[in-house]
């Protein structure tokens, strides 16, 4: 398989966290059967029904772009990007400050390979 179809096989933390967005926030079981969930959630983002149904079911051939992840944050009332990197920050923060500030650029690179290790970048797309 090449390496480009490979990469788009699995879903991104962002895929992810708009998938799982549209289902418990955006539009969550109370409003009817998936359909109607899914034109629900179209209307309430302005997106068509079919670009909505591609990101409710993980398609792996879309990608959320960014004004789209913000329209999902504003309708939601959840962030994904902004708490993500506040993770990450203060995780270098934490290690910078154990470490006395040696060789900030490593330390970096260390503890975002702990994170990623760790899972840690997806939890924001875990949220209920």
């Amino acid at each position: 398989m090449p390496k480009k179809a490979s990469e788009k096989s699995e879903m991104s933390t962002v895929e992810f966290f708009c998938q799982q967005t549209l289902r418990t926030e955006i539009s969550p079981p109370s409003i009817g059967n998936v359909q109607a969930r899914i034109r629900s959630a179209a209307r309430e983002l302005g997106w068509s029904y079919t670009r909505t149904k591609d990101a409710w079911y993980g398609d792996p051939r879309i990608s959320i772009k960014p004004e789209e992840l913000f329209r999902v944050e504003a309708v939601s009332g959840l962030t994904y990007a902004r708490e993500e990197m506040r993770e990450h920050e203060h995780a270098i923060e934490r290690a910078d400050a154990l470490l006395g500030g040696k060789n900030s650029h490593l330390l970096g690179e260390i503890v975002a390979a702990i994170v990623e290790r760790l899972g840690l970048s997806h939890r924001a797309g875990n949220q209920g």
